[in-house]
């Protein structure tokens, strides 16, 4: 068996989009699902995005560009983390690419020769361990608990790292927990890391601008001594609604954005000149449509926590970010089905609300963490209150 035939038989399939995929078939059935398992936004792409993409077209920016990205948007992105962190970052430490997670996986595969450690805490994206196995690296997968706030505690971290860990990965807020590091535990996980040098740090911060009871920090700006050890990433997919248009970034030393970008130039080259310059509209038009978004998921999140602490059998903590949460569903564990089938995991529970309630969810399994939902919030609050009703049917047809 080849190197890369072996590391992609580590990769698992995607436990999101065979659920979506489920849900997919069972609406062409003509079933009325309520798909609650996507991570993206349900609102458009703020109109002002949209035109500025639409005059890219007509002013014919339709050709090539740099493999970092256009530069007049790598300013727009170093100025935000100027403004929005007091982050300096000269252009040539921006790379810009087909999402944040193209700009994860260059990093990963520009850095990881066979058997280097990865720490990551979990429950995790699902992408993070099968990215890390495909360039080559060995996951090393840290439980962090419900009771901490499902967050990387430092005695946790300090016992993870080895003389073979290259990075740290963290993802705040946090899917599929919505989990916010605040300063203080970003300074205790700093305390760490500079006992050790060679670990380096890539800061997932795609869904900063969704915080609620929590205000969001970030590594290289708490830890300013850990900058050159830090890669930041972020896009404008979840904040501005711009999931499609795929563009992502990242902010780093200037010798990992340099490797990163020849990894680029190998594979896609570059995303797409006109998502470019609606992205600079994004970065610098205010972002006004933040707000309206934010509190639109507020309500939601609130809605959805109240119902499903209703049904029997689940639990679920608030959360402080992102637009999921993540209720324990250990209470269901070991009850029978109306048929007669045993839930057994929670892809059973998952399974079993689609089959038979028509709700489309993520089994925690997939994000690492057993026995967890994740549910997206990122829906009307018509069909989420449809939804959580019928999760709480489910529940209460157990035995």
């Amino acid at each position: 068996m080849s190197l890369v035939a072996e590391r992609l038989n580590a990769v698992r399939p995607s436990e999101t989009k065979a659920m979506t995929a489920r849900a997919a078939e069972l609406k062409d059935q003509g079933a009325d699902v309520i798909t609650l398992s996507q991570g993206e936004p349900d609102f458009d792409t703020p109109s002002a995005v949209c035109e500025a993409g639409i005059r890219a077209i007509r002013e014919g920016r339709t050709k090539y560009t740099a493999v970092a990205g256009i530069k007049p948007l790598r300013k727009a992105i170093g100025e935000s983390f100027r403004r929005d962190h007091g982050l300096d970052y000269g252009i040539d430490q921006i790379t810009v690419g087909c999402g944040a997670k193209q700009v994860v996986f260059n990093a990963l595969f520009a850095t990881l020769d066979p058997g280097d450690e990865v720490v990551i805490p979990t429950p995790c994206w699902v992408s993070y361990p099968d990215m890390v196995a495909l360039a080559g690296g060995k996951p090393v997968l840290v439980a962090c608990d419900e009771f901490h706030g499902f967050k990387l505690r430092p005695e946790a971290l300090e016992a993870a790292i080895t003389s073979r860990t290259k990075w740290l990965m963290l993802n705040s807020p946090s899917n599929p927990t919505g989990a916010v590091y605040s300063r203080n535990e970003l300074l205790a996980l700093a305390a760490v890391l500079r006992r050790h040098g060679h670990v380096h740090v890539l800061s997932d911060d795609i869904y900063e601008k969704l915080t609620y009871n929590a205000d969001f920090a970030t590594m290289a700006a708490v830890a300013p001594d850990l900058h050159e050890r830090t890669l930041t990433v972020n896009g404008v997919s979840k904040a501005d609604a711009m999931t499609g248009w795929r563009v992502g970034y990242g902010a780093g030393p200037l010798a990992l954005i340099k490797a990163m970008n020849l990894i680029q130039g190998q594979t896609s080259s570059h995303t797409s000149s006109i998502s470019q310059y609606a992205a600079i509209e994004a970065l610098s038009g205010g972002r006004k449509h933040i707000q309206e978004f934010a509190s639109a998921f507020l309500q939601r999140r609130d809605l959805v926590v109240a119902k499903l602490n209703q049904a029997a059998g689940l639990s679920c903590r608030v959360p402080d970010g992102a637009f999921y949460v993540f209720p324990c569903c250990a209470g269901v564990i070991g009850k029978r089905t109306p048929g007669g089938k045993v839930i057994e995991t929670d892809t059973d529970f998952a399974m079993y609300l689609l089959d038979a309630f028509a709700v489309a969810v993520v089994p925690g399994s997939g994000f690492m963490a057993s026995p967890y939902i994740r549910i997206s919030y990122a829906s009307s609050l018509e069909d989420l209150t449809r939804a959580c009703d019928r999760i709480i049917a489910a529940c209460a047809a157990l035995s």
